[in-house]
């Protein structure tokens, strides 16, 4: 089976970049497994990417979610799903995270 019949046609890909000299992958594995709890049946794949240099950087399909250096520091998860959410489907309640 090549790679295009694994994914999910017509469902977006999030990837995550994290700096593997800063030791971010715990980090990065914790928001990559809150997205793919929150959204489980609308995101095609969840990807983490090796990077160097201090990146963090998630990217839902072309759209930035955020840019450490641009956005300072690191999303609190709640920010995150908002953003992904905001993506995904807009009209979406989150529940809790939409009210707290």
């Amino acid at each position: 089976m090549d790679d295009d019949a694994r994914l999910s046609p017509g469902k977006p890909r999030v990837s995550i970049t994290y700096c593997t000299q800063c030791q971010w992958l715990l980090r990065a594995a914790w928001m990559a497994q809150e997205l793919l709890s929150t959204f489980r049946d609308d995101l095609g794949e969840v990807a983490l990417i090796p990077g160097h240099g201090g990146v963090f950087v998630i990217l839902c399909g072309p759209d930035t979610i955020w840019d450490r250096t641009v956005d300072g520091g690191f999303p609190d998860v709640k920010i995150l799903k908002q953003r992904v959410r905001d993506r995904l489907a807009p009209e979406r309640d989150l529940g809790h995270i939409d009210r707290s």
